[in-house]
């Protein structure tokens, strides 16, 4: 039964397509938001100076807060840029502003709050 509505509903977007009909595209939604350093069971404890994957990850995750700051550069390498960014993303989820990645924080970054009052570090 559910293999003849996948073949009929194929037949039909095939046919629309056809006749010049705007298709649907299927939205590819990519693991964790793009992010796929590391899998999302992998939260280690990051902090400055450290590297890896899972930096890379963290750094990722980050970048879809958006909001002032430019994107960070996803190299691998905890700097001074994550540092602020972390600390801000931590002040957004009421967590103390440590700029250590730790479980709360992995928590933040796969779970953006949807707005964040708290100006960015200037």
């Amino acid at each position: 039964m559910r293999q003849r509505r996948l073949m009929a509903w194929g037949a039909a977007l095939f046919t629309a397509a056809s006749l010049g009909a705007a298709v649907p595209q299927a939205a590819a939604v990519p693991a964790q938001g793009g992010c796929s350093y590391t899998p999302s069971t992998a939260r280690p404890v990051l902090w400055y100076g450290r590297t890896g994957h899972a930096v890379r990850q963290a750094q990722c995750l980050s970048n879809r807060w958006g909001g002032e700051p430019p994107k960070l550069l996803v190299d691998g390498v905890f700097d001074i840029r994550l540092i602020d960014k972390i600390r801000w993303i931590q002040g957004c989820h009421g967590l103390p502003r440590s700029g250590v990645i730790d479980p709360n924080t992995w928590q933040a970054l796969y779970h953006p709050a949807p707005d964040c009052y708290n100006p960015y570090p200037g």
